[in-house]
């Protein structure tokens, strides 16, 4: 299981085109995206975590691997627009 923190991934849209891209690498990849939390997990066992998080990067958003639990972000971190049209 890979497991990404998207903070741009901020609506429906987000949703199905990280869902797009990772279907087309991999059709039988089991995927579990909690929108709220940010949280895109990906059950894979062919394809390493280094390639979906590029896989997510070319579909316009900024992964960061997370481990089993969610970490808080920094405080006072810069926000950079990326994403799609909605956030």
């Amino acid at each position: 299981m890979h497991a990404f923190e998207v903070k741009d991934m901020t609506c429906g849209h987000c949703v199905g085109a990280i869902t797009k891209a990772v279907k087309t690498l991999d059709p039988d990849a089991r995927l579990q995206i909690d929108l709220a939390a940010h949280r895109v997990e990906i059950d894979s066992s062919t394809i390493p975590a280094a390639q979906w998080r590029e896989v997510i990067s070319q579909a316009g958003f900024t992964p960061v691997v997370v481990q089993a639990e969610p970490q808080a972000a920094p405080t006072g971190a810069a926000s950079v627009r990326r994403g799609c049209c909605c956030g």
